[in-house]
């Protein structure tokens, strides 16, 4: 579209199938979805449940710009509610799963259960958790994560891609450029291990970020 000046469109989306957890190793097991994010025109969605898995992909079917719908293969199996009247869900609008005030916990595909799971978790400690599935990382909702923020004042990141250029420092630092004047410390990332991913499942499952590992790194950095 761009090399055309809009002459052309590319109407294509691209089901891929991301992240571990069943024991593929090395070969079978990354989160490429963050570095597709990185291409200037490329639209890049993550759902995490059945309801956004179809309005998102019937949203796709009427946009003009290349689509890369990444699924994560642990969530195939994920049963959900669908309605059975049409409807579709907007591409870059991240969801609220749960509202809070205490600490915003943002997560993606599979890892927005293991952010509600921690949240949940945390209302157990009386910590009202607000959770937020981006369902979409580019474009990125970056009003709704700011808006979060603002009123809770924390921010962790749930990834399960590797750390080190992983798409958690995007997000951490398009909220550390529009809301830091509301931040009483550092956006906290939680991410996949920086190693190949293992085929022992044990091993597997300790590079893989937790809801333990997301409440024990909220009472480390916030102390809450």
């Amino acid at each position: 579209r761009y090399m055309s000046n809009g002459q052309f469109t590319v109407p294509m989306m691209l089901r891929t199938v991301t992240g571990g957890g069943g024991q593929l190793a090395a070969t079978h097991s990354q989160s490429f979805e963050g570095w597709y994010a990185s291409v200037p025109g490329l639209k890049v969605l993550t759902p995490s449940t059945p309801y956004d898995a179809l309005g998102l992909l019937r949203a796709s079917r009427k946009d003009l710009n290349p689509i890369v719908f990444a699924e994560h293969s642990m969530l195939y199996g994920t049963r959900g509610e669908v309605p059975e009247e049409y409807f579709e869900v907007p591409l870059g609008k991240a969801v609220v799963r749960r509202p809070g005030k205490d600490v915003t916990i943002i997560g993606y595909s599979r890892m927005a259960h293991i952010a509600e799971e921690a949240g949940n978790r945390l209302a157990e400690k009386g910590v009202d958790a607000e959770v937020i599935d981006l369902r979409s990382l580019r474009p990125l909702d970056t009003e709704t994560l700011v808006e979060s923020v603002k009123k809770t004042n924390r921010a962790v990141v749930v990834e399960e891609a590797w750390k080190f250029g992983g798409f958690s420092g995007e997000i951490a630092s398009a909220i550390q450029e529009e809301a830091f004047d509301y931040l009483d410390g550092p956006v906290v990332r939680v991410n996949g291990l920086d190693v190949p991913a293992p085929y022992n499942g044990t091993l597997e499952a300790a590079t893989i970020p937790t809801a333990q590992r997301v409440l024990d790194t909220i009472e480390e950095k916030f102390g809450i």
